[in-house]
């Protein structure tokens, strides 16, 4: 038992530890980033790998999360009250929780990982070290690209996962419930405001910078060559997963109350 406690207290010691590193690398991205040179061509890239190239397995997932929602809507109720509700029960769910919080599990991970691994790779190398000894820092060249290509990606993934996901919908809806497009679409435009498309999106701006931080923050301070770079990778995606589910509850929570 009291190995036990010591390994929770050095587990969040280890975890505020984290947090305190973390917020010191968001502020040298601050101070350094936006100092020219400006690095648009890295943050061109990263748009390209964080954003094209999330962009199927985004829309694919939520395209079958919305005929699954459709399904499970319709034929919830025993009577025929299910079925008139597909349209509002799809657009509601998707806009406000499905779309953001799939996109950041989906893409988040991926992104994470990715970004882990590439610094991860190049700290091991020294590569990072070289960047430091031609007087420029990494905040600069290595983390502002990729976190600020990510802040810019997210929002336009969920709003591609809204669109998908009550496709979806759609589909089942006309060829399994035999309701009509217009009825479908009709309920979807009644009970989807704008105050819920938009909040979607704005939680999609936290989970980006949580997933993009957190990778670069565990990517910088990879040690212990390939075998680092794995650990590190896998603490990674565990931590992005986590942070987003706990900030999607109080983010919810705060969209409610105003």
């Amino acid at each position: 038992m009291k190995r036990f406690f010591l390994r929770l207290k050095s587990g969040i010691l280890s975890r505020l530890s984290d947090l305190g590193e973390m917020a010191f690398l968001w502020i040298d991205t601050l101070r350094y980033g936006f100092r020219k040179p400006f690095e648009i061509r890295a943050l061109l890239d990263q748009m390209e790998e964080i954003g094209i190239r999330s962009l199927s397995i985004v829309v694919i997932s939520t395209f079958f999360v919305g005929m699954v929602l459709a399904i499970q809507v319709a034929y919830s109720e025993a009577n025929f009250a299910g079925r008139v509700m597909v349209g509002i029960g799809v657009g509601v769910a998707i806009t406000k929780e499905f779309g953001p919080l799939l996109t950041a599990l989906l893409a988040g991970g991926r992104v994470s990982a990715g970004i882990t691994s590439v610094l991860g790779t190049m700290q091991v190398t020294e590569q990072v070290d070289a960047i430091k000894l031609l007087g420029a820092t990494p905040a600069k060249k290595l983390v502002f690209p990729r976190i600020f290509a990510a802040l810019l990606c997210f929002p336009l993934l969920t709003a591609a996962a809204d669109f998908m996901g009550i496709a979806g919908g759609l589909v089942v809806s006309l060829a399994d419930i035999k309701m009509s497009f217009t009825t479908y679409m009709s309920q979807v435009e009644r009970s989807v405001t704008l105050s819920d498309f938009f909040g979607g999106l704005l939680k999609s701006v936290f989970f980006a910078f949580f997933a993009s931080l957190i990778g670069c923050h565990y990517g910088l301070r990879v040690e212990g060559g390939a075998e680092g770079v794995g650990k590190a990778t896998t603490r990674s995606v565990v931590a992005t997963s986590v942070s987003v589910m706990i900030a999607d509850f109080f983010l919810t929570k705060l969209l409610v109350i105003l």
